[in-house]
C-alpha cells in the first residue's frame, strides 16, 4: 500500500530544490519513497510556479521520523532557514524551526 506527502518550502524555489535533493541523497527515505515534483493545480487566470512542491510516493515501510530527521539536518546547512510544510491525507503539519516537539508533533500528525 502506498501513500502520498506533499511538502512546501516557503522561500525561493532554490530552497525546495535543495530540501528535495537532501531528501533524494537519504538513503531511508529514497528506498521508501518515490520522489518527484508536483505543480499545484491553478485556478483559472493564476500563474504558479513550475516547481511549487516535492511529492513522496511512501510505501509501507516509510518512517516518519527519517523525514523529520532530514528536515532537521538540512535546515542545519541552510544560511536563512525556511519553514516546512508538509500534508497527508488532508492533514497538514508546519515546521518553523527544529525544536524536538514540534518534530514530534509532525511524526505523531502524520503517523495517524
Amino acid at each position: 500500500m502506498s501513500d502520498v506527502l506533499r511538502i512546501r518550502v516557503d522561500g525561493t524555489e532554490e530552497e525546495l530544490q535543495s530540501f528535495a535533493q537532501w531528501l533524494s541523497d537519504e538513503p531511508d527515505i529514497r528506498y521508501y519513497a518515490l520522489i518527484s515534483w508536483e505543480s499545484p493545480q491553478t485556478s483559472e487566470g493564476e500563474m504558479g510556479s513550475a516547481l511549487e512542491l516535492v511529492k513522496l510516493v511512501i510505501d509501507s515501510g516509510f518512517q516518519m521520523l527519517n523525514l523529520g530527521l532530514a528536515y532537521v539536518a538540512w535546515r542545519g546547512t541552510r544560511p536563512t532557514p525556511s519553514s516546512v510544510t508538509v500534508e497527508r491525507a488532508g492533514v497538514k503539519v508546519t515546521l518553523n524551526d527544529s525544536d524536538p516537539e514540534a518534530i514530534a508533533r509532525l511524526i505523531r500528525a502524520l503517523e495517524e
